[in-house]
């Protein structure tokens, strides 16, 4: 059987509670409700957003490197290069 959890909510809770929604509000504010929540989910987008730039601005101002990535592959490519030098002629062959 499958099935999807949304927390801990089934199937059948989900068709209640739409059921209740439309028994509460009417079935004509509900695209009134949804757009609004819509509009408040891109408003926070937008500003988890404009929060990000103001950070990587400030990081760039400050010479901070936000890049964690970069540091670990130039150090991982260290170790391959060193690894190599000692290992010197023998490889392994593939």
């Amino acid at each position: 059987m499958l099935s999807t959890h949304f927390l801990f909510i089934g199937t059948p809770e989900v068709f209640v509670i739409m059921l209740i929604v439309v028994m509460v509000f009417g079935a004509d504010k509900i695209p009134e409700i949804a757009r609004g929540l819509g509009k408040g989910i891109r408003q926070v987008k937008e500003a988890t957003n404009d929060i990000k730039k103001e950070i990587n601005e400030s990081a760039k101002l400050n010479d901070l490197d936000l890049d964690v990535t970069k540091d670990i592959t130039k150090e991982v490519n260290s170790v391959k290069d060193k690894l190599d030098d000692f290992t010197g002629p023998i490889k392994r062959k593939r």
